[in-house]
């Protein structure tokens, strides 16, 4: 699971948050009051949840929002004229914070960016220059020899590729092998 860092202008606030999250198991990494802390924090982990105040010692959200890594989401702590602002793809929760709201609220988050990770993981991998290669030249060779547009070309191996049990690749290989000679 992600980790938890708590960005706010008040130390103790951030202690005070920081002891809410505790009592319900969530642990948090880090309590900041100033957007370069939070900064240089993140350098040290893969994930998570940046939890802000509207304004810290050095920066505005928004600023510190533009500067975090893919895999960090931000919880803005605002009033609710303020929260009114914020980007959409933001989560915001309104002052004064109940404890159930939060927790809820940040266990959702780090649920979402795991699953948004691990999505991300699992896709398809890219395939090498060489790869992509003998693919293009399968196309090619078999648009110039069966008169196929590019589409079918790319349908045919996809098929091929399907009905024997092979890769893309390999089965390019095996049509230029078979179509060359």
């Amino acid at each position: 699971m992600g980790s938890i860092i708590i960005a706010l202008p008040k130390l103790q606030d951030g202690k005070h948050i920081r002891e809410i999250l505790a009592r319900f198991g969530l642990n948090t990494a880090k309590v900041c009051t100033l957007g370069s802390q939070v900064l240089s924090e993140l350098q040290h982990l893969d994930s998570g949840v940046v939890i802000c105040g509207l304004r810290l010692l050095d920066m505005h959200y928004s600023q510190l929002a533009e500067y975090l890594p893919d895999y960090f989401e931000m919880l803005l702590l605002a009033s609710p004229a303020n929260l009114a602002g914020k980007p959409e793809n933001m989560m915001g929760l309104a002052m004064p914070l109940k404890a159930a709201e939060l927790v809820g609220t940040v266990e959702m988050m780090l649920t979402q960016l795991a699953r948004r990770i691990k999505k991300e993981k699992a896709g398809p991998k890219k395939r090498t220059q060489a790869e992509q290669n003998y693919i293009n030249n399968a196309k090619w060779l078999l648009m110039e020899r069966n008169h196929l547009s590019e589409e079918e070309a790319f349908r045919y191996l996809q098929k091929t590729s399907m009905d024997s049990g092979t890769n893309m690749v390999e089965t390019a290989q095996m049509i230029l092998l078979m179509m060359v000679e």
